[in-house]
Parts: C-alpha cells; structure tokens; sequence
C-alpha cells in the first residue's frame, strides 16, 4: 500500500529537472525497479538479520534514526501518560463518589469534549493561548536551541538531572508542558469515563456496604477498596493508550515540531522514504504486542484471585 502512494522517491531525490537517465539508475541503486514481491521479500530477509534497511533520504540506517527519535516519543509519551492518568483516576473517582452532581456532569461533559475534539486544533489554541498571547511557554522543540546538552540516555528532562544543569531541565520541562497535555487530552477522557463506569459498578457490591458498615472513612472505603477492585479495567485502558502514545503522536509532535516517531513518519511519508516508514510500523506493531503483555501481567499483580499456584 505504501508504494501505491503517487510520487517516485528518485524524483524527489534528483529533482524535478532530473534526466530520465539519472532517475532510472537511483531506482536500480535502490533495487525500485523490481516488482512489490521481490522487494518485499529482500526486505524480509533482511530483516531476519536485524537489518531494517537505509533510508532512502539521508543514507543513515533506519534502525538509527529511529531509536534517536523513539526517545524523544518515551519522554513525551510518559509525560502524557501521566497526566492523564492522574487527572482522568481522580476525575472518575470524584464522579462516581458524587454521582449525577455538578462535577460529574460538567466532568463527564468535559471527557466528551476531550474525546471528540481535533487535536490539531486544541494544540494550535494552547499554542496561540499560552505561546502567543501569554507568552510563558515556549512554542516548539525540546529545548531552546543554543543550549549546553549532551545526550545521555536521550531523555533531556533526565539528562539535565544527570549534568546537574537546572537552567537546562526548566527550560525543557517548559517546552514539555504544551505537546505532554496535548496529547493527554484523549487518553485523559477515555481514563476517565472508564475510571466512572467501573468505581460505580463496585460501590454497588456487597462488600463495600460491609466496609462502610464497619465504620471505615470514605477515604479508605474508595481508595483501599472500591478503587484496588475497579482498577482492572483502568490498567487496561491505561497501557493500550501508552502503547498508543509510543506509536508516535504524529498531529501533536508535527504541531510542536518535536523531534519524535510521530514527526518521523509523516516526514517519511512526504519523501516517499518507504525503509523508514516500514520500519515505524513494525516499530508500532512490537510496542502494541509487548504493552498488551506487560497489562496481562499486571493484571496478575493486582488481583491475587487471577494467579495460579498450579494445583487447582
């Protein structure tokens, strides 16, 4: 499908006034000129081997460049991922204690909103708002360019920690703060209704009546009981929407100009750099396999009753 795409990658190479000449030897140089069948199965091959191929824009290894961009997605994912969660748990938890009050209408009208909004436009309106208007938060990038940094792990906020350069590690927190809550806008929503749905369904049990019966606090009847028993549901959606955000945030780190998988791809796409956007979807493919494992065994985590000693 990829390849259906209009636009010849040696066109885009050589230029528009390229001979036909020159066009036809960068596609042999590329191995273009052999059918869909053959290229896919050199690709495979090669692939058994661990080698993801060279990109047809910069000459670089795709696994390289891919693995410098991926840490840029991992920080602003975890950002993200953490936002939402916190605010989306404590958003349903409040809405499910109050049931049909004030908060859990205008929460629960919120989380539609955050649902159906484009979320082009909500990050060029935090934008305007904050970078244009406000001007307290920068625009785009990682940080501001210009600026002592030596990558160590590839994560800017952690490296900063690491150097001990705090001017570094504001500045980079401050460039997080706009794409982070961007991109936890959905996610954010979902948590959230899904967070309401499951908290009411176990406040209706039994054992939570014997629980408040008993005298215990509200506190401890929603956090230590209700909440440890409505989480499964909560893990779930959390670690497919992480696996989501790992994909790359293609809109959000377009807007913000981040440097990440998101970016990667659709600057891929407009080369027609096939290597390169072969190796994010299978990138993506991996991510989505290894978070759904990862939520199968924290499941086993949390609820003793799912764990198996292997006599029964």
């Amino acid at each position: 499908m990829l390849r259906l795409i209009p636009g010849d990658p040696a066109h885009l190479l050589l230029g528009e006034f390229a001979s036909p000449s020159e066009v036809t030897r960068i596609r042999e140089k590329l191995g273009l000129d052999r059918s869909y069948f053959y290229q896919y199965f050199i690709y495979i091959k090669n692939l058994m081997s661990g080698d993801m191929g060279m990109s047809i824009r910069s000459g670089v290894p795709v696994a390289e460049e891919i693995f410098v961009r991926f840490l840029a997605t991992v920080e602003l994912s975890i950002a993200a991922i953490l936002i939402s969660s916190f605010i989306g748990v404590m958003a349903g938890v409040i809405s499910a204690v109050r049931k049909y009050s004030l908060f859990d209408y205008i929460s629960m009208v919120m989380a539609l909103v955050g649902i159906s909004m484009p979320i082009f436009w909500l990050g060029l309106m935090l934008m305007y708002l904050f970078s244009v208007k406000l001007a307290i938060l920068p625009m785009m990038g990682r940080f501001t360019m210009g600026l002592d940094y030596h990558s160590l792990t590839g994560l800017v906020l952690l490296d900063s920690l690491f150097m001990g350069d705090l001017n570094l590690f504001l500045n980079s927190l401050k460039h997080l703060i706009l794409p982070a809550f961007t991109l936890a806008t959905i996610p954010m929503a979902i948590i959230a209704r899904m967070t309401r749905s499951s908290m009411l369904e176990v406040i209706s049990k039994d054992y939570i009546r014997t629980a408040r019966a008993k005298g215990l606090s509200q506190r401890a009847v929603v956090f230590k009981h209700a909440l440890k028993n409505a989480f499964l549901p909560i893990v779930t959606v959390i670690g497919l929407n992480f696996g989501l955000l790992l994909g790359g945030a293609v809109l959000t780190e377009t807007i913000f100009s981040w440097p990440g998988l998101g970016r990667y791809v659709v600057d891929s796409l407009l080369a027609r750099d096939y290597p390169a956007v072969q190796g994010c979807l299978l990138l993506f493919a991996i991510i989505m396999v290894i978070m759904n494992l990862v939520v199968d065994m924290v499941y086993f985590y949390i609820d003793p009753r799912l764990r198996v000693d292997g006599k029964g």
